[in-house]
């Protein structure tokens, strides 16, 4: 799928996962790091998050997206391309702001991975307890 023209940008980032997902406008194929969606993606639950922004603005079939994702799980990925897809939405038009804020798909969720602590086999368990 040959891609040129104007685009809309928008970065997204999840845990580890950061996403930069480029709109552009077509009839609504979806391309991951240079694979399509569905080989990309083997759960039905992340290829419907990906898109999920656009499913609820009605935009499904309007525009294609170009994907470079890199870092974190594969879950992680899939909500920071949603994220990234919404701030692209943005950029196409502001008065989307009130749906995809109440959507939940611009908030950056703050989760990550608690740190190791000393003295503790994990974050928070610690060595098991021997009386004698």
């Amino acid at each position: 799928m040959e891609l040129t023209g104007r685009y809309y940008e928008g970065i997204g980032r999840r845990k580890a996962a950061s996403a930069r997902v480029r709109l552009y406008l077509g009839e609504g194929g979806v391309v991951v790091n240079d694979k399509p969606l569905e080989e990309y993606f083997g759960r039905d639950r992340d290829r419907s998050m990906c898109v999920a922004p656009l499913e609820l603005v009605g935009m499904r079939s309007a525009y294609t997206l170009s994907v470079k994702v890199h870092g974190g799980g594969i879950t992680g990925q899939a909500d920071a391309i949603a994220h990234g897809l919404a701030r692209a939405l943005l950029l196409i038009d502001p008065d989307l702001r009130g749906t995809l804020r109440r959507g939940g798909y611009l908030t950056r969720d703050p989760r990550a991975k608690e740190r190791k602590k000393p003295g503790l086999k994990r974050a928070r368990k610690a060595p098991q307890y021997t009386k004698r």
